[in-house]
């Protein structure tokens, strides 16, 4: 039983062997299996990490990409913007250039010319326009600068060449008078005229440089130094003196007296310049309260509004005069009379006048005037002052009347500069038809009327003045 059973595990034992190994190989294979499922779960995993990690990288890459199109964007519209600021800036320059800087200049001699603002007003570009009023700015204060020095120099030179002129011009007044005094030629009288008016010029030009006129005087009349600026106006023969004064030796002071005549002069010029040939220029000799005026009324074209303003200005002192900026040929009259008004304390303005023209008012104050010496002689050229008539009581009226009188104003004889410096000389053009026996007649009756003249100043002057000189009317 033993062996049957035995042999029975024998026979189990080779049967159980294959199976055994069998069963070993297949658990080998299970495990195998089970490895290269679990590497394939693990590859698995590591794909679905790698898929992962995939897809969180596109979807970076996707907004790298809309950030990236996003700045594009943003540069193109910056691009576009820079592009707008830098064409409105070549606008704004090109508008500084061509507009504003030419303005501005034009500014600086005429204040009231309206100088251009930036194209742009929005307010959008305030450094550009802070940076374009800079430039401006500075281009003004150059302007200014480079104008200060110019008319510097060109006051220097003017200075430099007025003096030796005016030199030479009195060597030959000094000339002419020694040759008036031998030699009886009315083409002198001519001839010393015209180096009157060379000098008038070139006082005034010696005004504007900034130096002394270059003449000096003692008291003056009034009266004679409104003769003596006629004597150095080329249409001194329409000019028509009046003397209203209360007191006839009332004199401007010594200080004054040569800077009154170059102004009364400029006046008397100016009126005579702009006004027809033909037409009077009208003189009035005032004395006032707190003064003495002379007024000056012409008949001729008149001055704008704009001209007006601007020749009060230059009077008043508040305009700046520049020689490079007087006009081509200077208009330096005003320039003139205004320096001369702030250098010596008396003033003048201009208005429309009643004739139609300009009507120039020079005021002296009080402390300009003072009187003559009573033993001195006044010019027999002088206009006397026109006195006015007393009241008249007719006998069958109850109120008073007063009689009518037309004041005349007297008649001037051919001055001789050679008498006074201040005195008008005889007309220009000899008449058609003149004989050296004519010409030497009318010098000699000339001479003989200076010499009565001279004789009747040197008279004692009565109670109402200086005695006229003989065939001279008073009214």
């Amino acid at each position: 039983m033993v062996e049957i059973v035995l042999a029975l595990l024998a026979g189990a034992a080779l049967t159980a062997g294959p199976l055994l190994w069998s069963a070993r190989r297949a658990a080998g294979t299970a495990r195998a299996a089970t490895r290269r499922a679990t590497e394939a779960d693990n590859r698995a995993q590591g794909a679905e990490a790698r898929a992962r990690t995939a897809e969180t990288r596109a979807r970076e890459g996707e907004e790298h990409a809309r950030s990236a199109d996003a700045r594009a964007h943003a540069a193109e519209a910056r691009h576009t913007l820079a592009e707008a600021r830098l064409a409105a800036a070549v606008r704004e320059f090109t508008h500084l250039a061509h507009e504003r800087l030419p303005a501005a200049a034009t500014a600086l001699t005429h204040p009231r010319t309206p100088v251009p603002g930036p194209l742009d007003t929005t307010g959008g570009n305030e450094e550009l326009h802070r940076a374009l009023d800079a430039v401006l700015g500075a281009a003004l204060r150059a302007a200014l600068a480079e104008r200060e020095r110019t008319d510097a120099a060109a006051r220097a030179a003017l200075r430099g060449a007025a003096s030796k002129i005016q030199a030479l011009l009195i060597q030959v007044r000094s000339l002419l008078e020694e040759i008036q005094l031998s030699v009886d030629d009315p083409r002198l009288l001519a001839l010393d005229f015209r180096n009157e008016l060379t000098l008038r010029r070139v006082q005034s030009l010696a005004v504007l440089s900034g130096s002394w006129p270059g003449m000096t005087r003692e008291d003056s009349p009034l009266a004679e130094l409104c003769v003596g600026a006629q004597s150095r106006v080329a249409g001194y023969a329409r000019i028509e003196i009046t003397n209203h004064l209360r007191e006839p030796r009332l004199a401007v002071a010594a200080r004054a007296a040569e800077p009154v005549a170059i102004a009364l002069a400029e006046i008397l010029g100016n009126a005579t310049a702009y006004s027809h040939p033909e037409t009077r220029v009208v003189v009035a000799i005032e004395q006032g309260s707190s003064g003495a005026l002379v007024v000056v009324d012409d008949m001729g074209v008149g001055m704008e509004p704009d001209q007006l303003e601007r020749a009060g200005d230059l009077l008043d002192g508040q305009a700046e005069v520049l020689l490079t900026e007087l006009g081509d040929p200077p208009q330096a009259g005003f320039a003139v009379i205004g320096l001369l008004c702030r250098q010596f304390g008396f003033g003048c303005r201009v208005e429309p006048s009643p004739y139609g023209g300009v009507r120039a008012i020079l005021r002296l104050p009080a402390d300009l005037l003072t009187l003559t010496d009573p033993a001195a002689p006044l010019s027999a050229l002088a206009p006397r002052p026109i006195t006015q008539g007393a009241p008249v009581f007719d006998a069958g009226d109850a109120l008073p009347t007063r009689k009518r009188r037309t004041p005349r104003v007297p008649q001037q004889d051919a001055p001789s500069p050679r008498t006074q410096r201040q005195d008008a000389p005889s007309p220009l053009p000899a008449p058609a038809g003149t004989t050296p026996d004519r010409a030497r007649s009318a010098w000699s009756a000339l001479q003989s009327g200076t010499a009565a003249g001279r004789s009747a100043a040197d008279q004692p002057a009565s109670p109402q003045g200086p005695a006229a000189p003989e065939g001279v009317e008073t009214p």
